[in-house]
């Protein structure tokens, strides 16, 4: 109950001072970065987009366990465990008071609960003294220890009870989420001055159980270091580009939105993506392209790559030359498939940099952009293990039939999925069944080389167990690689291969 307390009062505090202060959010947060690459792929490998949800358990089982033994340890020894819930507060409070952004009183949330911890813990310990005692005295009548019982009970229950609701209440959320929601529903993005190229009636294939070519917001994959998502109002929005520039520029949303913005289509994905993972969406983007407007702020000579900060404190580094090159669609967007970015994937504007993995360049609620180099500053990524750049990999993958799918034998069925590569666009794709001869699939057509491509091939299965595996050539002739890598330091490679059986 002492822990539960704890975490009622200081989120309860953090709502009042608009959100800021949650140790709850803090300490995830110090966890995710102080956490070893490879565990950061052990859980986006078990729980997927769900890493964040499964963090939050993982935290509440620990703390449950380290609150039952501070209680044993005070019962027993008094003040051991009251020592403890103030040593856990004081690494709640170094936690929040380290953030990115954090101000003068953000940590007083965790000292009031700290203080709410103590005092439930000692109140409920007297009244278990109280039970024990009565228990203890022989009497003719139980009526005293059950009468102290059943306080104890309702003390804890009404505790319980109480931090629930005021927990819970503040969880529901603050009023800058509530101003940003509010934000987001009054907006009307204007039109493109540059329109996309029309999705092609060919661009989709008519196969059950192949990944729709654009993939509708709700669906699309959600991976970043933000443990409660940001409210940026636009109103207050304002993007600095500085550093290695001949003057600096500030940017509002307002003066974003008046600019001649583009639209494009593009595929991202994530780093952490294993072969044939489902970390990787299309979505048709509206924005402004970045490259003019560091030409605005004139880049100086040895710059090399522009180091992007999010309001959460997350950072990218991206190739200069990327950004810069009229090629390549690097934009400040602000829409996502015909509405403004949803709040989860960096309302009111995000970085969009086709060709490269999002770690390196897709940094959402972004407000900060540095000119610099390479050589002196690194994105949130690099110091833990990965590289400094990240270019997309040619990769394919079969959507269906699915691993371990049981299919009728002599009839024939539909072996299809997606295939993709940045900028230069897939060519040709490969299916062979059981170490066998390549085959060629047939294409959909797609609207840039920057998105990816269906694809499909028809076989008809004979009884017995069999393995698909599928490649794709990129149309700059490269075919890719049959070596299998993990996804650390800079994406995974290999064929993506499922197993099925025929009756």
């Amino acid at each position: 109950m002492a822990v539960v307390a704890f975490l009622a009062v200081a989120e309860f505090g953090a709502l009042l001072l608009g959100g800021a202060g949650s140790p709850l959010v803090a300490v995830g947060s110090a966890v995710i970065d102080l956490a070893p690459p490879a565990a950061k792929d052990l859980m986006v490998g078990l729980f997927g987009t769900g890493d964040k949800a499964a963090l939050f358990v993982l935290m509440a089982v620990v703390t449950a366990g380290i609150s039952a033994g501070a209680g044993v340890l005070e019962r027993r020894r008094p003040p051991f465990g009251a020592l403890v819930f103030a040593v856990g507060g004081a690494l709640s409070l170094a936690a929040v008071t380290t953030r990115s952004g954090s101000g003068t009183w953000d940590g007083l949330p965790s000292v009031l609960g700290v203080v709410a911890a103590i005092v439930v813990l000692r109140l409920l310990l007297r009244r278990l003294r109280r039970w024990e005692a009565a228990a203890a005295v022989p009497s003719a009548s139980p009526r005293p220890a059950a009468t102290e019982r059943r306080t104890f009970l309702v003390w804890g229950a009404a505790t319980a009870v109480a931090a629930v609701v005021v927990g819970g209440a503040s969880r529901l959320g603050t009023s800058a989420m509530q101003a940003a929601a509010t934000a987001r529903r009054a907006i009307r993005l204007p039109q493109p001055a540059t329109t996309a190229t029309p999705v092609p009636a060919g661009a989709s294939l008519d196969v059950s159980g192949i990944t729709p070519y654009v993939t509708p917001n709700a669906d699309f994959y959600r991976i970043d270091t933000a443990l409660r998502v940001p409210s940026v109002d636009p109103a207050q929005w304002k993007l600095r580009i500085h550093g290695a520039v001949e003057r600096e520029v500030e940017l509002t949303w307002d003066e974003l939105l008046a600019l001649p913005l583009e639209e494009h289509m593009a595929t991202l994905s994530c780093v952490s993506n294993e072969v044939g993972g489902d970390l990787i969406g299309n979505a048709l983007w509206l924005g402004y392209p970045i490259r003019e407007l560091l030409a605005r702020a004139g880049v100086r000579d040895g710059a090399d790559m522009v180091l992007s900060r999010s309001v959460d404190g997350f950072s990218a580094g991206t190739p200069l030359d990327v950004l810069q090159d009229p090629d390549t669609a690097a934009m400040l967007a602000v829409g996502m498939n015909g509405e403004p970015l949803p709040p989860e994937h960096g309302f009111p504007v995000r970085m969009v940099v086709p060709g490269l993995f999002g770690y390196v360049s897709a940094t959402k609620w972004v407000n900060e952009l540095e000119v610099t180099r390479f050589s002196d500053a690194q994105g949130y990524w690099t110091p833990r293990g990965w590289s400094e750049r990240g270019p997309v990999k040619l990769e394919s993958r079969i959507d269906t039939p699915r691993d371990g799918a049981s299919l009728t034998a002599g009839k024939t069925v539909a072996v299809a999925g997606v295939a993709w590569q940045p900028h230069h666009g897939v060519k040709g794709v490969q299916v062979r069944v059981d170490d066998g001869e390549w085959q060629d699939a047939t294409l959909a057509d797609s609207a840039s080389a920057d998105t990816w491509r269906q694809w499909v091939w028809r076989w008809t299965p004979t009884a017995g167990s069999h393995r698909l595996q599928v490649r794709a050539t990129g149309t700059d002739g490269q075919v890719q690689t049959s070596v299998e890598r993990p996804p650390a330091p800079n994406g995974a490679t290999g064929w993506h291969t499922v197993q099925v059986s025929a009756d």
